[in-house]
């Protein structure tokens, strides 16, 4: 948006605000570079940001002092955490009335306060930022670490430092204060420059969106959860249809913010094609190498391990847990999970017999036509039977009685009394 013309000079303002993640990093990288095409003599940064990803911070950080461009960060409301380091690398800082500047401690995605070693890295870049512009770097690492004393603007040591626009000014962390844009600009003598104000694309705030470390286990959720239901369901449908349009939102999101190339969305898609080659072809190696690639193209695109790691494995999470929600609870309602759960049973009610047992058959008596060891055939009313003994040698000739029927096992014994009977006969 072009506000002034036909100005000897030109000023870019490139709005941070927001959380601050990797697809910010980005455009404000664009916004440099777009300055620095058109010999701009000044780049103001419009922050107001609660914070955000420390890595983020740091390529952004990379960005303004790479840049030979003057830099003032006009912090319009709040410049809190990772806004803060980003305000200290700024040449210059104006503050509106009210802002705060400030609470910049390091912590984790789960909000606990981060491991040593980065805790270490953090405090020595607030430090070199507020040194750069020789600022006193007490404040810079009261911002982030409560062991740091500054009571005489009022946070003594167990207090994070958070700094007022008064505050800022007294301990030479601003350079004064400004109440809007037009105002900064008369501040900086540069009332009548061509001031171009830097928009985010469309792309870019897809991008910002979908890598926000929020919305990427969402994502992530939804794509496994979609492709494992669809893969058992007949056709193609909407499960299926969301599970793609997640992962493409995704890997597109991390494109556009540079931390994904071609060669990530490759791997993905050749994963993806073994992992369903191996629903036909059976072995188990496609699919084991399959989901491999998978994961190294997640990660790869993620550029930072720790938190696609974390993003994963509450994605596995939710899709354990909803499948079993919806196979026990929706399963019996949903034709969709038919193909997920065997429910036929080969019963009697449906006509499917597997052994009938021959309860007529107890009681009967016979002969032995096999000697019995303990199995052999025995003739019953004209019927040749296959029998077991209860254990006991009987042989052939002798007349059996049939003690138990089980299925198919017809079980005999040997009829004593019989035998001697016909003997005296």
């Amino acid at each position: 948006m072009n506000l002034k013309a036909n100005a000897d000079e030109s000023v870019y303002v490139i709005p941070i605000e927001e959380t601050v993640e990797k697809g910010l990093s980005e455009f404000i990288k664009r916004g440099f570079n777009e300055a620095k095409q058109a010999n701009a003599d000044h780049i103001i940064l419009d922050i107001n940001t609660p914070g955000g990803a420390v890595d983020a911070a740091l390529k952004i950080s990379d960005t303004i002092n790479d840049s030979d461009i003057p830099v003032t960060a006009f912090v319009n409301r709040r410049a809190l955490s990772a806004g803060a380091y980003l305000a200290l690398n700024a040449d210059q800082i104006y503050m509106t009335e009210g802002a705060k500047m400030g609470a910049a401690a390091i912590i984790d995605l789960e909000g606990n306060a981060a491991d040593k070693k980065s805790e270490s890295l953090w405090l020595a870049e607030m430090k070199d930022a507020a040194e750069k512009n020789n600022r006193d770097p007490k404040y810079a690492l009261a911002m982030a670490d409560v062991d740091v004393d500054a009571a005489d603007v009022g946070a003594p040591k167990g207090e994070l430092l958070t700094l007022t626009t008064s505050q800022a000014l007294d301990v030479g962390y601003a350079e004064g204060e400004a109440e809007d844009l037009n105002s900064l600009l008369q501040h900086l003598n540069l009332a009548n420059a061509e001031v171009h104000s830097v928009d985010l694309s469309l792309a870019e705030k897809v991008a910002r969106f979908v890598t926000h470390p929020v919305v990427v286990p969402i994502l992530l959720s939804i794509g496994s959860l979609g492709l494992i239901v669809e893969l058992y369901s007949p056709g193609f449908g909407i499960p299926g249809a969301m599970g793609l349009t997640s992962l493409f939102l995704f890997f597109y999101g991390h494109l556009v913010a540079g931390l994904a190339g071609m060669e990530t969305i490759i791997l993905f898609v050749i994963g993806l094609i073994l992992v369903i080659a191996e629903l036909f072809v059976p072995g188990g190696i496609l699919g084991i190498i399959g989901f491999i690639a998978i994961i190294v193209s997640l990660f790869l695109a993620s550029g930072s391990i720790i938190g696609m790691a974390i993003s994963l494995l509450i994605a596995a999470a939710v899709s354990i847990t909803a499948s079993i929600l919806l196979t026990k609870v929706l399963g019996k309602r949903m034709n969709i999970f038919k193909r997920l759960i065997l429910r036929d049973s080969t019963n009697t009610e449906s006509g499917y017999i597997s052994n009938k047992t021959r309860s007529e058959l107890l009681g009967k008596t016979g002969v032995a036509l096999t000697s019995m060891r303990p199995s052999g055939t025995a003739l019953v009313e004209d019927e040749r039977l296959d029998v077991v003994t209860e254990g006991t040698y009987i042989a052939k000739g002798e007349h059996v009685k049939i003690v138990k029927v089980d299925g198919s096992r017809i079980v005999v014994r040997e009829i004593i009394n019989q035998k001697s009977t016909e003997e005296e006969k």
